[in-house]
This record gives structure tokens, C-alpha cells and sequence, in this order.
């Protein structure tokens, strides 16, 4: 069992995806994908004509609902316990055991869009992220989009440093630079960009920017706050958050980052 697998079968994924947190990422990241989705159905293609294929699809928080509603989802994932779980509740997925640098089951140009919700987020390795995106753009039909997540350096240096009084012990350590860049060292699972970082990796791929947003914004850093709200406070916090969510001086700050690109 590799540290990846260990970690995703004691961590409860499904209790973030759910938290209200969690929830601002997820109404967030569907309200885009759905316009995409959208834009296929005008074109008169039918739903299950559209294929979607979600890499490092965890437990299938959207490989489940999008199969659903009757698009054509095949679903990639290394964590067999997460396998099991899209498997077990998403009985019109199809799934397979794969990583998102090595998609060697997966035909040139078809899938009209791909996920990578979970990928950009444990490659640490910079060829195995170059290679992840050149995969990407290999599968994907031309005019096809990619939806890439990816986690935010700041978030960790606010929250895991500062916040939680780890700063000090990560500067001393190299886990942090001088430019207040986390290190490979940071975290040996989790990697941590901020938009230098994703913008040189769509521009060694050759893929056209649409669109980048922040999905949560600053629904992390206030948790709390986000949990007393009754459900017209909630409801208004995520209407907030979809007005603003594409405005540049945010972008960087919040826990994660959606970079839409075109093949």
C-alpha cells in the first residue's frame, strides 16, 4: 500500500466534499461545468453523447451525479478503497484503476472534457505534472476542455503556518522558502501551487486558458463562520462566492484554484 492509498482510506473525503466548505467548491466547480455542458447540448449533441472522463476521481463526487444525469462518464482513480466506492454507488460509471501521468487505457481525442480534480494535487514530481497535462491534452477532443484543480500555496502558509503556529518550525525547516513558496519538503502528499506555478504548466502543454477561478474563495479560512450561518446566510454566502469567484485580485488566496483550458 503506497502513502497515497494509506492516507484516502483512513481520510473521510466524503465528509469534506459534504461540509459546507466543501460545498461552496462543489456548487461553485458544477455551476462552470455545467455551463460547458450546456454548450454541448446547443450544439445537438445528447447527453449521452457527451464524454466526460474524471481523473483521480476519488469517490466520485462528480463522476457519480454527471453519470447520472446521463452523460457518458468513465472515472480513473489509484486508490482502490475509492474504486469501490464509485463502483459501489455509481453503477453507470464506467471505472478503472489508473494515474493521471499514465492514462494508457484512454484512445486519442475521446473525451469532449476532462477532470482533473485530484491529480494536480499529489503529483509533486514536475515531469510526472508536465506528463499528466500532456495526457490530458492527448484524450481530449480538439475543442475539447480540461477543468484542473489545484491547491493553493497561500491557503497552506495561512493556515497550516501561521494559523496553526507551525510557521517558524516550516521556515527553519526549508519546508518554506524565502519567497514564502512552499518546498517539495512541505507535505509529502500534497503539492502547492500559486498561478506562476499553473500558468507554466498549461503553457508547456499548449492549451488556451478560458477561464480561472477560485471555487471556494475564503470558505476554508472561516469554516466556523460558515457553520453558524443559518440557510439564508449560507445561501447568500454562496451566491457571493459565484459573483466574485472570477475576480483576479482573489484568485490565489482561496484553498483551490479552477483553471479552465481549451485543446
Amino acid at each position: 500500500m503506497n502513502q497515497l492509498e494509506a492516507y484516502y482510506n483512513k481520510f473521510n473525503e466524503e465528509k469534506r466534499l459534504n461540509s459546507r466548505h466543501g460545498q461552496v467548491e462543489f456548487f461553485v466547480t458544477m455551476h462552470y461545468l455545467n455551463q460547458y455542458l450546456d454548450a454541448l447540448l446547443q450544439q445537438g449533441k445528447q447527453k449521452s453523447e457527451i464524454k466526460i472522463l474524471d481523473v483521480g476521481a476519488g469517490t466520485g463526487r462528480y463522476a457519480i451525479p454527471l453519470s447520472e444525469e446521463g452523460y457518458d462518464v468513465t472515472a480513473v482513480e489509484p486508490v482502490h478503497h475509492n474504486l469501490g466506492r464509485i463502483r459501489k454507488n455509481g453503477p453507470k460509471v464506467k471505472v478503472f484503476e489508473g494515474r493521471a501521468e499514465k492514462l494508457k487505457r484512454i484512445e486519442d481525442e475521446a473525451y469532449d472534457i476532462v477532470l482533473f480534480f485530484g491529480p494536480m494535487y499529489h503529483l509533486k514530481d514536475m515531469d510526472d505534472r508536465k506528463q499528466a497535462m500532456m495526457e490530458a491534452k492527448r484524450v481530449l477532443k480538439p475543442g475539447g476542455h480540461l477543468f484542473i484543480s489545484y491547491i493553493m500555496n497561500e491557503y497552506s502558509v495561512l493556515m497550516y503556518g501561521f494559523k496553526d503556529h507551525h510557521i517558524k518550525e516550516a521556515v527553519q525547516t526549508g519546508m518554506i522558502d524565502e519567497s514564502f513558496h512552499c518546498t517539495d519538503s512541505a507535505n509529502p502528499l500534497y503539492d502547492y501551487a500559486r498561478l506562476e506555478d499553473i500558468y507554466a504548466l498549461s503553457d508547456y502543454a499548449g492549451l488556451k486558458r478560458e477561464k480561472i477561478l477560485s471555487q471556494d474563495g475564503p470558505a476554508n479560512h472561516m469554516r466556523p463562520v460558515l457553520n453558524a450561518m443559518d440557510e439564508e446566510e449560507f445561501a447568500l454566502f454562496m451566491k457571493y462566492q459565484l459573483s466574485v469567484c472570477e475576480r483576479p485580485e482573489l484568485l490565489g488566496a482561496g484553498c483551490h484554484t479552477l483553471d479552465i483550458l481549451r485543446k
